[in-house]
């Protein structure tokens, strides 16, 4: 039996964000576009029916000032304090970082494009990854405080790359990009054309194969997701 997941798309505007992964997910999917003001019921409601909760990225910054941003702070907390298990990706894990006490800022530059991720230990989301893995990264913020009692799971040169605390976790770089997302996000940045381009070349077939691996952390969520048992407190 698939594990059912809340996905929340904190996309803007018409995005591959939830074909993406509706394809990779192997789970029952019920999607929320969190901008829209589209929420999931709340974990202590009689109709609450996930086992996980999965936050997309976001054109945005977790510290703008956005009614939905501030409501989905809210929200969040209680699904962690609830321990069901949530994995955010890119603006998803800045965004759980931030909700839980930790920080975020602007780096003043793009990490933009394949690149290589070392990862830390033997958690079971990053089972099955090599000790070090390629996947794509698009974003310009990152997370410099990790919240109280948060372990480092993946770094590279730009900082914290994956993060657990408790049965929430946060991957920076984007497993569930695929060759033309990648060209598409990279193509959209207000950049100068020859970075752009440069990043374009660099999407390659041998870095699309690469990158493959880092998928395997929708699988093994899907897994810890189905299994975990959490005690609800919210």
């Amino acid at each position: 039996m698939s594990p059912g997941l809340a996905v929340i798309d904190a996309s803007i505007g018409d995005t591959p964000a939830e074909s993406n992964l509706r394809r990779d997910l192997d789970a029952n999917l019920n999607v929320y576009k969190l901008s829209n003001g589209e929420f999931p019921p709340s974990v202590s409601a009689a109709d609450w029916q996930f086992d996980g909760v999965i936050i997309s990225g976001s054109q945005m910054s977790v510290y703008d000032d956005r009614d939905w941003i501030h409501e989905a702070t809210e929200w969040v907390r209680r699904v962690h304090r609830s321990d069901v298990p949530v994995l955010g990706i890119c603006w998803g894990h800045q965004f759980l970082a931030q909700a839980l006490g930790g920080r975020v800022v602007d780096m003043g530059e793009y990490e933009l494009g394949y690149k290589q991720i070392s990862r830390m230990g033997d958690d079971p989301l990053l089972e099955g990854l090599p000790k070090q893995f390629t996947s794509f990264e698009t974003h310009s913020d990152r997370v410099v405080e990790l919240p109280v009692g948060a372990a480092t799971l993946a770094r590279n040169d730009y900082g914290v790359q994956a993060f657990r605390v408790g049965a929430t976790y946060g991957v920076q770089f984007h497993p569930e990009y695929d060759r033309d997302t990648a060209v598409w996000v990279t193509e959209g940045k207000d950049l100068p054309d020859e970075r752009i381009r440069s990043v374009v070349n660099g999407i390659t077939d041998e870095a699309v194969v690469a990158a493959e691996a880092s998928k395997q952390i929708f699988d093994n969520f899907g897994r810890l997701a189905e299994t975990h048992q959490p005690v609800r407190r919210a």
